[in-house]
């Protein structure tokens, strides 16, 4: 199992494209939640509002959903980033593998 990091301008952004994951059968669960961000951008300091998206998958969906999220966000640059799990109870991965095609 991964957890797929992103995110997202806006909670309409991220809900597309948790709604695509989805359809997709791509991640079986996706969550979303408003977070606040610090970086430098083309030697700017910027200071913004955005929504994280972990999706929970498999490791062979990573590039599918990869290539669905560089497709369709906004970000010219956005993170993906996939994070191992090394544990996951029996009921779950059970309804993962159900869930995800």
């Amino acid at each position: 199992m991964v957890f797929i990091h992103t995110t997202c301008a806006t909670i309409e952004e991220a809900e597309t494209l948790s709604k695509l994951i989805i359809e997709k059968k791509m991640g079986a669960c996706v969550h979303y939640w408003p977070i606040k961000s610090i970086y430098d951008w083309e030697g700017k300091f910027k200071k913004m509002e955005e929504v994280m998206m972990v999706i929970v998958t498999f490791e062979p969906k990573l590039e599918d959903v990869n290539d669905l999220i560089s497709k369709h966000h906004s970000y010219s640059t956005p993170m993906i980033a996939g994070v191992d799990v090394r544990r996951i109870n029996r009921a779950y991965k059970t309804w993962m593998t159900e869930k995800i095609a």
